[in-house]
């Protein structure tokens, strides 16, 4: 074989070990401890059961109980990211003096890390002596502290509310570059034609954001899923607000039970991975300017 064939194969050595160490490795050994009876409170007591582990978590009420939960959330997550990812897209595209300072101001909740966002919010909707619940006090519209974190459905949206505070930066950089990377001439070919501005969006700028919305689901879908800082910073480690992920983590390292929490891994794995294809051949799909 030739030096030049040889060549791209040494440089993508590197990248190959690191991820057949730290990803593929990790996979395998999941899959296998998902197959067996696997509890660190009874190590002797291990055994392989084939797909009971998988049986027993689509069984269990606290699964279906944390995949709604995380459906909500994800639902939330998205609505929110959109709209709100699309309206700010639009604004910093106004050409303006202040708009380098506004995307400065956008990116900020992105760069925060999970567990920051969460005790901020965690703040302002605090049951007793929140910032929300103080202005409301305060203006006279409530007479006594409203129980956001108590009901199961207002907490969802609370953390819903978070995660798409989080994500909306990238939403509005990706949407930006897709509207800025619209022709003029387009635009101008539209305007000789009558057209209006809301005609203009409707019919030229949002078919052509489809494949940057599809970008947006997919990315925003995968971390409603994925969340869980949030969820431990708003809520802690309660029952009311339990996600699927932090299910996982509770049956894996608070109650030890490997092959259950393996199962429950793959699981979540396996739909992360349905949303990230998704992911991928959305950035793949090329626009098409008529």
């Amino acid at each position: 074989m030739k030096k030049s064939k040889v060549l791209p194969y040494i440089l993508i050595l590197p990248a190959f070990i690191i991820m057949s160490v730290f990803v593929l490795y990790p996979i395998i050994v999941t899959f296998f401890y998902s197959l067996r009876k696997m509890k660190l409170t009874a190590p002797k007591d291990t055994s392989f059961i084939g797909f009971d582990n998988y049986i027993a978590t689509l069984k269990s009420f606290d699964f279906w109980y944390s995949l709604q939960n995380s459906i909500m959330i994800m639902i939330i997550v998205i609505i929110i990211c959109v709209l709100f990812g699309l309206l700010s897209a639009l604004i910093l595209d106004v050409d303006s003096k202040l708009k380098n300072i506004l995307m400065a101001i956008a990116v900020i909740p992105w760069a925060l890390p999970p567990v920051v966002n969460g005790i901020l919010w965690k703040w302002i909707f605090y049951p007793g002596y929140g910032f929300l619940n103080k202005i409301l006090y305060n203006l006279n519209i409530i007479e006594e502290p409203i129980q956001y974190l108590s009901n199961r459905y207002s907490l969802m949206l609370i953390v819903g509310i978070v995660i798409a505070w989080r994500n909306i930066p990238f939403c509005t950089i990706v949407l930006l570059s897709s509207i800025r990377a619209i022709p003029d001439s387009v635009y101008d070919a539209a305007s000789i034609d009558g057209a209006n501005r809301f005609q203009m969006f409707t019919r030229i700028t949002l078919p052509l954001l489809m494949p940057a919305l599809g970008i947006i689901l997919t990315f925003t879908s995968i971390s409603a899923i994925n969340v869980f800082d949030e969820v431990i910073s708003i809520s802690g480690y309660s029952n009311l607000g339990k996600t699927i992920l932090l299910e996982d983590y509770m049956i894996t390292f608070s109650f030890l039970d490997f092959g259950r929490g393996s199962s429950l891994t793959y699981l979540v794995m396996i739909t992360a991975g349905v949303l990230g294809m998704l992911y991928i051949r959305a950035m793949s799909k090329k626009i098409e300017y008529i």
